[in-house]
């Protein structure tokens, strides 16, 4: 008996259809659990059996196969004081990646006195995202994702900064529409500032048109999971340099960071401690417990790790190994100066140049962020076991993105928005993804913009705590992506050629292009910048090309991965049926109250609003056709024809068979 359910064990782990033929079974029978492996499977809760879907899972039935619950789900309102806490914790993670991107990021603009920039920059960043992540919360895809500039950015205005000319980079050359009060100054970098600018002006012009066409919802419905898979691990993979670089600043920190976090929420995630609430009427109460140290297993690590980073530097105990590649946080100079409160505007220091050059290396920014989003959207509801995002609320999430860049770039500042990949890692780790927090660490993010001497205070993180961040979310994402791989057959051939062929490229043609720009040369210096800089973002090589190779090379629905998403969105005994998975999809992602009043049906049929709103149409055939709950991606690729799908159950009938007559 041991040993045939060990082989079936075997079976299931690599045959996600056959373990859907354990739910109705899982949901009457209390089956024995001999085997360490089977404990999952043999499990009655509804929170660990069912598969769901790849992109995500109605509530009840998770995508992710863990019995770990989330703490607060997307549509709960923990209490003011853990809201507050997590918003903090929302907050530390995104004040690492504006840090990380704008350290990055000013020495490749030199001329001026950096010190003096940083905090407005910063001010105008935080300011920008705080009103992104309000318009992404409520009006976007509504999911818990807050905006930070990323490596999207980063890449091309690099590449922007390093193409310039003498003349640019050294601020001698200026025009006559600039109007700001740093523009006379000689030596000032605000000419280069200003046409980095545009360059994210560009971009969110570029992101808006990318949601408002529905491109982004076409794309995020066709992802299989050989897409996903290798995307979700290069966006992992592409930090490590960053995270490297700045964890060299103190390896004995970043490192004391990372096992924190791990001990945290690995090894101490279960552990639940008492949740103290007072009101007036009842006083301080004890209500039930909570998983605290999972919760908050990235704020407490990083404020432990900053703790001992201080008493560190108060011993004088030689911590910091900065070298010349490391360029410290200008807070002696910068906080001198900085006001307490100022409310940027439009222009106040110049205008966005729109030149040719911004034209080219925004076009590149919009396109790879887009993609970065996308991927973004995919992975929060996955980590939080929410329904899977319908391409309404993809299209919306890039429209608010765009209009955070658009903001960002007539602000004056160097980044645009996009969805924060550590910050939606951090949701999976935490597994506290409640959108009331998010919209609070956004209303803290506009108030610090107010005030570039509270933004300031920021800035006093130690490098190796920016890096430590890095290290702990970023690898979230690695391992999301490998885990899309359970859907697909990897053993095929095809399978294997499509994720090492673009993972190799995604780490060759940048490494190339980096040492050897000169070889980009078409005669025209925007289009050189656009190709020069998206082809040196590795993320928009993975998509570009595993979408490619998805779509082109012939494989059978197993092989892609498809097969699972098909038998698992048809409903069985004790599972949702789908008109219920249709109205959770609905309180998730549908439109506003206030937008439903001023979008009704008969003007969401008109252009752009058919690719914001959902389409009764289709829910109507998706719910006849019993196939898939609102918003599902059941239409990833071109529909798996009814022979094939009849074909893969016909082949897992005898296998059924040796279960049934094991058991």
């Amino acid at each position: 008996m041991a040993n045939q359910l060990g082989a079936w064990a075997k079976v299931t782990s690599t045959r996600p259809e056959l373990q859907a033929l354990l739910w109705p079974l899982g949901q009457q029978v209390a089956l024995p659990c001999p085997l360490p492996r089977l404990h999952a499977l043999c499990q009655t809760d509804a929170g660990s059996i069912g598969l769901g879907s790849m992109n995500g899972g109605c509530w009840g039935r998770p995508a992710a196969q863990s019995p770990r619950q989330t703490a607060y789900s997307l549509l709960q309102t923990p209490p003011w004081a853990l809201s507050c806490c997590f918003a903090l914790q929302h907050l530390a993670v995104q004040a690492s990646l504006l840090c990380i991107f704008h350290l990055l990021l000013l020495p490749a603009l030199p001329g001026g006195d950096q010190d003096q920039k940083w905090n407005e920059l910063l001010a105008r960043s935080l300011f920008s995202c705080g009103i992104s992540t309000v318009l992404q919360a409520n009006l976007g895809s509504r999911l818990p994702l807050v905006q930070a500039p990323s490596f999207e950015f980063l890449i091309p205005a690099m590449v922007l900064g390093h193409h310039m000319s003498p003349a640019d980079r050294n601020g001698t050359e200026v025009p006559a529409e600039c109007a700001g009060q740093d523009c006379a100054a000689p030596g000032s970098w605000n000419q280069p500032l200003r046409e980095v600018s545009g360059a994210v002006v560009v971009s969110g012009l570029v992101q808006l048109v990318l949601g408002v066409c529905g491109v982004g919802g076409w794309i995020a419905q066709r992802c299989g999971p050989m897409v996903l898979a290798p995307s979700l691990s290069i966006i992992g993979l592409s930090a490590y340099k960053e995270a490297a670089l700045f964890c060299s600043a103190s390896w004995g920190v970043a490192l004391l960071l990372v096992l924190l976090a791990v001990l945290f929420s690995q090894h101490l995630g279960s552990c639940r401690l008492p949740l103290c609430t007072w009101t007036r009427a009842t006083g301080i109460a004890v209500e039930g417990s909570i998983p605290a140290l999972r919760m908050f297993s990235v704020l407490l690590p990083l404020c432990c790790a900053w703790i001992v980073w201080g008493i560190l530097s108060h011993l004088h105990v030689r911590w910091d190994l900065l070298g010349p590649t490391t360029w410290p946080l200008p807070t002696a100079n910068g906080s001198l100066h900085a006001p307490w409160l100022r409310v940027p505007y439009p222009g106040e220091r110049g205008w966005p140049a729109l030149s040719s050059r911004a034209l080219g290396v925004g076009t590149a920014m919009g396109i790879a962020s887009s993609m970065n989003s996308v991927g973004c959207y995919l992975l929060c509801p996955r980590a939080l076991r929410a329904p899977a995002l319908p391409r309404h609320a993809c299209n919306r999430g890039l429209c608010m993105e765009g209009l955070g860049s658009l903001l960002s770039g007539a602000l004056g500042g160097a980044s645009g928005t996009a969805s924060s990949v550590p910050n939606a890692c951090t949701n999976s780790l935490t597994q506290a993804g409640s959108r009331h927090s998010v919209q609070v660490a956004a209303l803290a993010c506009v108030f610090l913009g107010l005030s570039p001497r509270l933004a300031q205070l920021l800035t006093a993180i130690p490098l190796a705590v920016h890096g430590g961040v890095l290290c702990v979310t970023y690898t979230v994402a690695v391992g999301t992506g490998i885990s899309y791989f359970q859907y697909a057959n990897i053993d095929s051939g095809r399978n294997i050629f499509i994720v090492g062929f673009t993972l190799f490229m995604a780490l060759l043609v940048p490494r190339w292009l980096s040492a050897a720009p000169e070889y980009m040369a078409t005669g025209c210096a925007s289009l050189d910048l656009f190709l020069l800089s998206v082809l040196t973002v590795p993320v928009f090589l993975t998509g570009l090309l595993s979408f490619f190779l998805e779509n082109t090379v012939s494989g059978t629905v197993e092989e892609r991965g498809l097969l699972a998403d098909v038998v698992a969105l048809k409903p069985g005994a004790g599972e949702p049926p789908p008109l219920a998975c249709a109205s959770e999809a609905s309180q998730v992602y549908g439109l506003p109250p206030v937008l439903r009043r001023l979008l009704p049906p008969a003007r969401c049929k008109a252009f752009p609003f058919c690719f914001l709103c959902p389409r009764r149409e289709e829910e109507r055939q998706a719910l006849e056709e019993g196939s898939a709950p609102l918003g599902e991606a059941t239409g990833l690729l071109p529909k798996p024809s009814a022979m094939e799908v009849e074909s893969e159950r016909k082949r897992s009938e005898p296998e059924s068979r040796k279960w049934n007559s094991a058991v």
